[in-house]
C-alpha cells in the first residue's frame, strides 16, 4: 500500500547551511576583496609611477636605450689689446676603442700591448678596455702630435698584421696654451683638466669661453651593446667666443720687468703690485702682481717655497702646499687691502679744495709733530717745515698740515667724499675675487682718527680703489668702473658683447680736477727723481710709505713693516695714463716710497710714454742727454768729413794717411750722446783696441767724460736726469773694444735721495 506524503502546515522560517556553502562564500568574498585591493595597489603603483616618477623612469629607459658622449668644444681665445694671442686651445686628440670589433684575443692582446706603450698606460688596464662590449671607450685625453702619429701607426699595424680594422680611433680634443707664458698670469687665469676656468679672465668670462658641447648618440642592442655606426646621431660642438683684454702685451711686459728688478734690487718679501689705467675710460692697460706663475704649468711652485714644504711634516705638507699655491694665484691688485699712506693726500687735498677750505693763500704750520687730543702724530721731518704753503705743504708731504687739513673737511665731510670717491664700495671690476675696504664704522670716527686718516693711514683699500681714485682726482672728477675685458666675440668674428666706459659719479669739479693735475705736476719738480720725475715728460704723482699694522710681521731688517707705494699720472697738462706701485716688506737698504717706489715709476714711464706715443717736452737739462743718430761721413773726403761731423755736433778722429774716409766708428744711425766722438778710418787699418771702464753710479754727464776720455761713446737709457746714476751698461767693464764703440748705458733713479712721504 503506498504511502502518502503530508504536507506540513507548519513550515521552518530558516533552514542552516552546511559548512561546505560557508566556506565557498567566505572564500569568493576573500577573493573579490583581494582583486580590489589587490586592482586598486596597482593602480595607484602605476599613477606613482606615471605621475611622480615618470620622467625619472624616462631618463633611465633613454639611459638603457642610448649611448650619449661628449664632444668637447673649442674653448675661445684670449687676446690683448692688439690682437695679440695670451690663451688658446691648440689641437690635441683622445684615443678611443670599438672594443665589440675584436673579433679574438690576439687582436685585443696586440692592441693593448701597442696602446700601452705609446700613451705609457697599464697594459691590463688596457686590454680589460679592450674586452667591452661597446662601440665606444675612451682609452686617453689629450694626446700631442708625436703620440698620434704612433697611434696612426698602430692601426694600419693592427689592420695589416691581424686583420683588424675599426677598432682604434682618433678623435679631435683641445688644450688650453699660453703662448706668453707667466704674462699677466694673475689677470688671464688658468683652466682645469676639463677646461673649466679655475682663476681670473678664464674663470671670470667661462660662460662665454667655454661654448656648447657637442655629442654622439648611439642606439644599444638588448645586450646592452652599441649598436653599428650607421645608427649614430652626431651633433656638432659650437666653439666658445673669444675674449678681448684691454691689457697691451707691451705695456705690460715693460710694467713685469722692472717690477721683477724691484722685487730682487729690494728684497721684497711679500711680493708687489703694478697697474696702469687709461684715466679717460677706466680701462686696465696693465695689472701686474710680481712675481707670477707659468700659466702653462700653475701647479708648479717656486723651488724656494717647494724646498720649505718639503722640510715640514709630512702629513702637514698637502695643507701648505694648497696654501702656497692660492697665495701664488691670488691676484694682489683686487684681492689683497693695504693702508695706502701718503698718496691719499691727493685725496685729502681734492676734498678741500672742492669744499672752499683751503685757497691758494692758506697757510699751516708744522714743528715737527701735532696733538690731537691725547696723541702725538709726528712728522717724516721731525725738526719740521715750520710756516709753510698749501702746495708746500703737499710737496712736502707734511703729515701735521694735512692732519689740519683733515680737520678743516670734519669728520662727515671726510667720510662723505671717501664714500664719493668709490672707497667704501668694490669697484665692479671684471676679474673674481676683489677685497672690500675696511674704514670706520658710520658714527666711529674720532678726531684722532680723522687725523691719521687724512694722510692715509689705519684704513684699508685695495691697490685698484686708489688708483680709480688718482684718476678721478685728475680726469675732470669722475669715479670710473675700471674693465680688463674690451669686448667679445664669436668663433666668426661677430662682437658678442661690448664693454665700455662707465661713469659712477663726478667727485670733485674740473675746476678742482685741474688744480689737483697742478700740485701734482709740482710734486716731482720739487723733489726730483725722489718725487718721480721723467726726462722729457710732464710727470705727476705722491709718494707714500704705510706703516703696516695689525698683521703679522715677517723677518725682517727693519723695525716695523711697510708698503712703499708712488701713485701718478701722465702727461699732466692732459692726463692719459695713471700708474700705481707698491712693494710690500721690501727688506733692502730702504723703504720709503721716494727712495724705492720713485725709481720703479720713473723707470716705467720712461719706456711707457714713448710706447703710447706721448708727446715729449724736453727741459734745456734733459737736452743734454738727449741721444742723436750718428752721421754718414764715409766717401768724404777727410777734410768734409771733419766739417762735417763738427757740423753736426761730433768730434772726429782721423786714422790712416789717406785723403777720403773709407769707413767709420760708430756706425751710421748709431744712437750716441750728443758731442760724441767718431773715428774715421782712410786705410784698411786695425782698429785700436780700448779697455771699458765702469760706469756703475755714475750720473750722465760723469758717464760722458769717462767715456770720451776712454775713446768710447756712450748712449743713455732710462732715468737720464740730474738724479739718475747708471745702474747697467752694454758692455762689461774690462772688455777690450774698438775705439769709438757705442757704450749703451741704464740710468735709474738714485734710491739714496728723498724720504718726503
Amino acid at each position: 500500500m503506498e504511502e502518502k506524503k503530508t504536507k506540513s502546515l507548519f513550515p521552518k522560517k530558516h533552514i542552516d547551511k552546511g559548512p561546505n556553502q560557508r566556506l565557498r562564500q567566505r572564500t569568493a568574498v576573500l577573493i573579490i576583496l583581494i582583486l580590489i585591493v589587490g586592482l586598486g595597489a596597482a593602480l595607484l603603483r602605476l599613477s606613482f609611477l606615471t605621475m611622480v616618477q615618470g620622467s625619472e623612469l624616462q631618463e633611465k629607459a633613454v639611459g638603457q636605450q642610448l649611448s650619449d658622449t661628449v664632444l668637447t668644444a673649442k674653448r675661445g681665445s684670449i687676446y690683448d689689446a692688439k690682437g695679440t694671442v695670451l690663451a688658446e686651445s691648440a689641437s690635441v686628440w683622445q684615443v678611443v676603442l670599438a672594443p665589440i670589433n675584436f673579433e679574438n684575443d690576439e687582436q685585443r692582446k696586440a692592441a693593448a700591448e701597442g696602446l700601452s706603450d705609446i700613451l705609457e698606460l697599464d697594459y691590463e688596464n688596457v686590454l680589460e678596455k679592450t674586452k667591452q662590449k661597446n662601440y665606444y671607450t675612451i682609452v686617453k685625453r689629450k694626446i700631442e702630435v708625436e703620440q698620434r702619429d704612433q697611434v696612426i701607426e698602430l692601426q694600419e699595424q693592427l689592420a695589416k698584421e691581424y686583420n683588424c680594422s675599426n677598432v682604434v680611433q682618433l678623435l679631435d680634443d683641445y688644450k688650453r696654451y699660453y703662448p706668453k707664458d707667466d704674462l699677466a698670469s694673475c689677470v688671464i687665469g688658468f683652466t682645469g683638466a676639463d677646461e673649466q676656468g679655475l682663476e681670473g679672465v678664464e674663470f671670470k668670462y667661462d660662460s662665454y669661453l667655454s661654448g656648447v658641447p657637442g655629442r654622439i648618440v648611439t642606439a644599444k642592442n638588448a645586450r646592452g651593446s652599441n649598436m653599428p655606426f650607421q645608427y649614430e646621431q652626431n651633433v656638432q660642438s659650437e666653439d666658445g667666443n673669444n675674449v678681448y683684454l684691454t691689457i697691451d702685451e707691451g705695456i705690460q711686459s715693460i710694467c713685469e720687468k722692472h717690477m721683477a728688478q724691484a722685487i730682487i734690487d729690494n728684497n721684497v718679501l711679500n711680493r708687489g703690485v703694478c697697474i696702469a689705467m687709461d684715466v679717460n675710460s677706466g680701462a686696465i692697460l696693465a695689472m701686474v702682481t710680481a712675481n707670477g706663475y707659468n700659466l702653462n704649468d700653475p701647479y708648479e711652485l717656486p723651488a724656494d717655497v717647494e724646498a720649505k714644504i718639503k722640510q715640514l711634516p709630512e702629513n702637514e705638507q698637502g695643507e701648505e702646499r694648497s696654501k702656497s699655491l692660492a697665495a701664488m694665484w691670488r691676484n694682489k691688485c683686487v684681492a689683497d687691502t693695504y693702508m695706502p699712506g701718503s698718496v691719499f693726500k691727493m685725496c685729502t687735498a681734492s676734498m678741500a679744495l672742492e669744499e672752499g677750505k683751503i685757497t691758494d693763500s692758506s697757510r699751516f704750520y708744522c714743528s715737527g709733530y701735532m696733538r690731537v687730543e691725547d696723541a702725538d702724530i709726528g712728522c717724516s721731518v721731525t725738526s719740521g717745515h715750520g710756516t709753510q704753503t698749501f702746495l708746500e705743504s703737499f710737496c712736502h708731504s707734511c703729515n701735521p698740515a694735512f692732519i689740519q687739513i683733515g680737520q678743516l673737511v670734519g669728520i662727515d665731510k671726510f667720510r662723505d667724499y671717501y664714500t664719493a670717491f668709490g672707497f667704501a664700495e668694490k669697484s665692479g671690476i671684471d676679474l673674481p675675487g676683489e677685497a672690500k675696504d675696511s674704514f670706520w664704522p658710520e658714527g666711529q670716527m674720532g678726531m684722532v682718527d680723522l687725523a691719521v686718516a687724512s694722510f692715509g693711514q689705519n684704513f684699508n683699500i685695495t691697490p685698484l680703489s686708489m688708483l680709480t681714485a688718482c684718476a678721478a682726482v685728475c680726469n675732470g672728477g669722475y669715479v670710473l668702473q675700471p674693465y680688463v675685458v674690451s669686448k667679445i666675440t664669436d668663433a666668426r668674428g661677430n662682437v658678442v658683447k661690448t664693454m665700455e666706459k662707465k661713469v659712477k659719479r663726478q667727485v670733485i669739479s674740473n675746476e678742482t680736477s685741474k688744480k689737483m693735475c697742478d700740485m701734482l705736476a709740482a710734486y716731482p719738480e720739487e723733489n726730483g727723481v725722489s718725487g718721480g720725475q721723467v726726462a722729457g715728460y710732464k710727470t705727476g704723482g705722491k709718494t707714500g710709505t704705510s706703516e703696516k699694522i695689525g698683521v703679522t710681521k715677517p723677518q725682517s731688517s727693519f723695525e716695523k713693516d711697510y708698503i712703499a707705494s708712488f701713485c701718478g699720472i701722465a702727461p699732466t697738462d692732459d692726463p692719459q695714463v695713471a700708474l700705481l706701485v707698491f712693494l710690500d716688506t721690501p727688506d733692502g737698504g730702504a723703504y720709503y716710497g721716494s727712495q724705492i717706489a720713485s725709481p720703479i715709476f720713473i723707470n716705467i714711464m720712461t719706456e711707457l710714454l714713448p710706447y703710447l706715443e706721448i708727446k715729449t717736452d724736453y727741459s734745456e737739462e734733459d737736452r743734454a742727454y738727449l741721444n742723436v743718430s750718428m752721421g754718414d761721413y764715409t766717401t768724404l773726403s777727410v777734410e768734409d768729413a771733419k766739417k762735417q761731423a763738427e757740423t753736426d755736433g761730433f768730434e772726429a778722429t782721423v786714422v790712416g794717411s789717406g785723403n777720403k774716409v773709407l769707413s767709420q766708428i760708430p756706425a751710421v744711425s748709431s744712437q750716441v750722446a750728443t758731442g760724441a766722438n767718431v773715428v774715421l778710418y782712410t786705410e784698411g787699418v786695425q782698429p785700436e783696441k780700448v779697455t771699458v771702464p765702469s760706469f756703475i753710479g755714475c750720473a750722465a754727464y760723469e758717464a760722458n767724460s769717462i767715456a770720451l776720455q776712454a775713446g768710447l761713446n756712450v748712449s743713455y737709457t732710462g732715468a737720464v736726469s740730474s738724479g739718475g746714476v747708471a745702474t747697467a751698461q752694454s758692455i762689461a767693464e774690462g772688455a777690450k773694444v774698438s775705439r769709438g764703440t757705442v757704450i749703451t748705458i741704464t740710468f735709474s733713479a738714485n734710491t739714496s735721495e728723498g724720504n718726503s712721504d
